[in-house]
């Protein structure tokens, strides 16, 4: 029975979004309220587009209406616009932008500077919503300004670096946003510590749910996938490590 239950989680964290580049194939299917498919695209890993992953009408990967950098996650906001979050300096970002509304580019308008600069998302469409949230919160629940935009989406957990002060405090943290609430919940994770890990060559990638037992799972590059205690701060077990 625990066979299953580890197969089971391992399955619901694979589908789990994590950060691009290397996490693109788990981008969710996007639509304009149009009806119009839209896709995501992979520029490869050579060039000035390298690493870059683009959002662009089915099959038309040379009419580019989105870029994303690197650490980027996109969710979806019902019913058809397109949340980014990304790290900015010491805060959370989140973007929300009408898919409707998204102009084509040229390609030639980012090769080269924006695989090399410190901007997460280039578009020549504003989004419609943009706000940010400090990773420097105290453990516990907090209450947030979330742009009526993003209040369709019920929770989003995110991974990000927490401030420790010394080689035994948390390094990391999941920030388990409710944006229909206007909350977030801070939670350190107090297993991951500087102590006894790597921290910057491992780190927490993505996290998500169980809608079953309710309890994180997450995935740690560089040590393995994991399942938390209730307390959503604390390691229950390894559902599997890294080699």
């Amino acid at each position: 029975m625990a066979e299953i239950s580890t197969a089971r989680l391992l399955d619901l964290l694979a589908r789990a979004i994590g950060p691009a580049p290397w996490y693109w194939k788990t981008f969710p299917a996007i639509k304009s309220a149009a009806g119009q498919p839209l896709e995501w695209t992979h520029h490869g890993e050579q060039g000035p587009l390298g690493y870059i992953i683009s959002v662009n009408p089915a099959q038309e990967s040379h009419l580019p209406q989105l870029a994303l950098n690197t650490y980027c996650r996109p969710f979806l906001i019902p019913p058809s616009y397109l949340g980014i979050w990304c790290p900015e300096g010491r805060n959370v970002r989140f973007t929300c932008f009408d898919s409707q509304q998204l102009k084509p580019f040229d390609l030639a308008e980012i090769a080269g500077w924006f695989k090399q600069s410190s901007e997460r998302i280039y578009a020549t469409t504003a989004p419609i919503a943009d706000f940010e949230v400090p990773i420097g919160l105290p453990a516990g629940m907090h209450n947030i300004d979330v742009p009526p935009e993003l209040r369709a989406v019920d929770e989003l957990i995110v991974p990000a670096s927490y401030p420790a002060t010394n080689s035994d405090e948390p390094a990391f943290a999941l920030y388990v946003f409710y944006l229909q609430a206007g909350l977030v919940e801070v939670l350190p994770q107090k297993w991951f510590t500087a102590a006894q890990y790597q921290v910057g060559k491992q780190w927490i990638t993505r996290a998500t749910r169980d809608p079953e037992s309710h309890r994180i799972i997450g995935e740690c590059f560089g040590a393995g996938s994991f399942k938390l205690k209730e307390d959503g701060c604390r390691l229950e077990r390894w559902l599997e490590r890294s080699a």
